[in-house]
Order: structure tokens, then C-alpha cells, then sequence
């Protein structure tokens, strides 16, 4: 949408004190406002891609220009309005997380996956949100994003003041550790910026010690390439040889460095419904999640972000897992004997990428 002229004589202060209590009534449990300017951050950026870091996501390679400069994303920016929301469901536990990752029978998906997409959840609450500002003040230019365009948006909440970057390259707030997503709106109208919050990780390493693959190469530096939720979700490919016992039984993205952040043990929970699990997922087995065919995986993840990754992408890392169960000397009998049978059944019609992780995965032995 083309960028309309500023309102003028706005109320700053009682619209400020109006977008942060509109935000909560959408949902949002934190809003900031900053401007486009992303200083070094842009540099990083453009370090980080010359390393060839991001693997197969060559759209990060593509609009490095935009994602540089919001401005260029959406001419006549001027103010980009940063908003978070929770998304840690009541029944998640810790300890219990903790346990499943140990219990190499369990298929383990991200916590932030197991309940409706959050692109779908947030940008229908931002388009609202940009709805009711301009109820409020009349015309004005605006373009709402979540996670879906060339957008340095972890980099603008930070500015904006919605946390600090954490030494795995999350945000991090004190409210809510880093267990929530981020929202964008991009708007023409010259808004008053907020403070950017001071860092407190201190001397904590616990994220870049419990990395499984080393992903976290040094502080605030991530190697995508060796990042699990890469290998199982953006990753097009076989997944390497070298992160395959490493994986575990982690079958869509890696929550470790977020389960050993200290300042999660702080994280709100939310009430929304969007976010609670859906279909056992956080609780089935890896059997139980083979066992699905295309037509269930595609209905039973109607509306979830892990749809996207498609039928082989999913078969292909439950058969990483189910592999590194039969190597695992924990695994015995009845159940043993249940996965070796699953994965020979399923070889001679399988893709030739799940075919060659079924392959490997029977090959394991303890």
C-alpha cells in the first residue's frame, strides 16, 4: 500500500497510552516504537551472509537490501511499531520438556509449533490493530509483517525496547525470556521512539554450552548451517551426516538453548487458545507420528506452521530420529523391534530423500 500524508496535530502522549492498551486488548503483550535506522546491524548482516551462514535461504540473499532498510520494504516509513505476544501454552513444563528430549521413543517438536501458526495468529490481530489506529486518527500509511518479508525485526524490537539480544541471538525480555513472537507495523506517522533496554546475560554461557550441533559459534554469532531447527525445517536437503546423532529425537526445530536460558524461568504463559497444542504433539511417540500418512500429516497440520515443510521434509527427520532411537541402547525390545519394522516397511515406496534416511537410520546399531 502506498504511504499516505502524516496526520497532523495527533495527541502523542494519550495516543502512546491508547496503542499500548489497544495492543493488549488484540492479544499483544508488549508494544515499543522506534525508527528505521538499523546503524551496524546492516553490516552484521551483510558479514553474516558473505560466510555463507544462512545455508539454503537464499531469500535472505536476495533482499539483504531491504531487509537493510525498512524504508526501501515500504517507502515513506518513518516509525516501525514493534509488538510481542507470548506463546508458552499452560501445560508446557520445563522438566518435562527436559525429559521427553531424553526419552528417545518421543518425537519432540518446538514448543512454538505445536498449536496454529503464528504468522496466520498475529498478522490477522495486527491488521486489526492497523484497523483501529486508524479509527482513531484517520487516514495514514501502514503495512503489517510477522516473520513474512524482508524485515530486520529482531533487530527493530530490540531498538525499540522490546528486550535485548540474547548471546543466542533471540530476544530477550524480562518478562517473558524469549518465549513469544514478534509483530511489525510500518507506518508513515512520526510516533515518539522508545528506549532500547540494557543487556542482561552478564557472564551466562548456558546457550552456547547446550547447543547439541554448536551452532552458537561465539557469543551473538549463529551458524544457521548447523542450527537443528535449520536442519528440520528451512534445510531442502539430506541432513548432514555429522548433525544426525546430534539431533537426537528432535523431529521440527530445537528449543535447548531456550529451555537453559535462566530468564525463561520467568516466561508468562498465555491465554490464547491459537497457542495450545493440537493433535498429541506434545506427547507422541516417534511410532505414533510415522505411523501418519500424507492425507492425516496434511489435515492434522491444517493451520499449523509445520504444514509448510511438506510430507518428505517430515518423514525425513523422523527417520533421523528414529535412527538415533535404535542406537540408542535405552531402546530395547518390543519397541526396538517396532521401529526397525516401521522403517523397513516404509523403504521400497519412500521418496529417495526419506529413502536415504531410512537407509541410514537402519543401519544403526548400538
Amino acid at each position: 500500500m502506498p504511504l499516505s500524508a502524516t496526520p497532523q496535530s495527533l495527541d502523542q502522549a494519550s495516543l502512546r497510552e491508547w496503542l499500548g492498551e489497544q495492543s493488549a486488548q488484540l492479544g499483544f503483550d508488549g508494544l515499543r516504537i522506534t525508527d528505521t535506522y538499523l546503524g551496524s546491524a546492516s553490516d552484521r548482516l551483510k558479514e553474516w551472509l558473505s560466510q555463507g551462514r544462512h545455508g539454503h535461504m537464499e531469500y535472505m540473499q536476495r533482499h539483504a537490501d531491504l531487509r537493510s532498510n525498512p524504508e526501501l520494504l515500504v517507502p515513506g516509513t518513518v516509525r516501525v511499531i514493534c509488538v510481542s505476544m507470548n506463546y508458552l501454552p499452560p501445560e508446557i513444563d520445563f522438566d518435562a520438556e527436559w525429559a521427553r528430549l531424553e526419552d528417545a521413543t518421543q518425537g519432540v517438536v518446538s514448543m512454538y509449533a505445536r498449536g496454529r501458526d503464528y504468522h496466520k495468529v498475529l498478522r490477522n490481530r495486527l491488521q486489526e490493530f492497523a484497523k483501529a489506529i486508524e479509527e482513531r486518527i484517520g487516514s495514514f500509511g501502514y503495512r503489517v509483517f510477522t516473520d513474512s518479508a524482508p524485515l530486520m525485526e529482531v533487530e527493530l524490537a530490540r531498538k525499540a525496547g522490546l528486550g535485548w539480544r540474547g548471546k543466542h541471538t533471540l530476544l530477550l525480555n524480562r518478562e517473558s525470556g524469549s518465549t513469544f513472537f514478534l509483530g511489525e507495523i510500518l507506518i508513515d506517522v512520526p510516533l515518539p521512539i522508545d528506549q532500547e533496554q540494557d543487556e542482561h546475560c552478564g557472564t551466562c554461557t548456558s546457550c552456547i554450552d547446550i547447543c547439541p550441533t554448536k551452532a552458537i559459534t561465539a557469543p551473538y554469532q549463529l551458524d544457521a548451517r548447523r542450527c537443528i531447527s535449520y536442519l528440520t525445517i528451512e534445510n531442502p536437503e539430506a541432513i548432514p551426516v555429522e548433525f544426525r546423532r546430534a539431533m537426537g529425537n528432535r523431529v521440527y526445530g530445537c528449543d535447548d538453548c531456550q529451555l537453559i536460558c535462566p530468564w525463561n524461568k520467568f516466561a508468562k504463559r498465555t491465554l490464547l487458545p491459537d497457542f495450545a497444542e493440537r493433535h498429541g504433539l506434545g506427547g507422541a511417540t516417534l511410532l505414533e507420528l510415522w505411523s501418519w500418512t500424507q492425507s492425516e500429516f496434511e489435515q492434522r497440520h491444517e493451520g499449523s506452521a509445520i504444514r509448510r515443510i511438506g510430507y518428505s521434509k517430515w518423514r525425513r527427520n523422523l527417520a533421523v530420529a528414529m535412527g538415533n532411537a535404535l542406537a540408542n541402547p535405552q531402546v530395547r525390545g518390543e519397541d526396538k523391534v517396532a521401529i526397525q519394522v516401521a522403517l523397513s516397511n516404509a523403504l521400497s515406496s519412500a521418496d529417495t530423500l526419506v529413502a536415504e534416511h531410512i537407509e541410514w537410520a537402519l543401519s544403526a546399531r548400538v
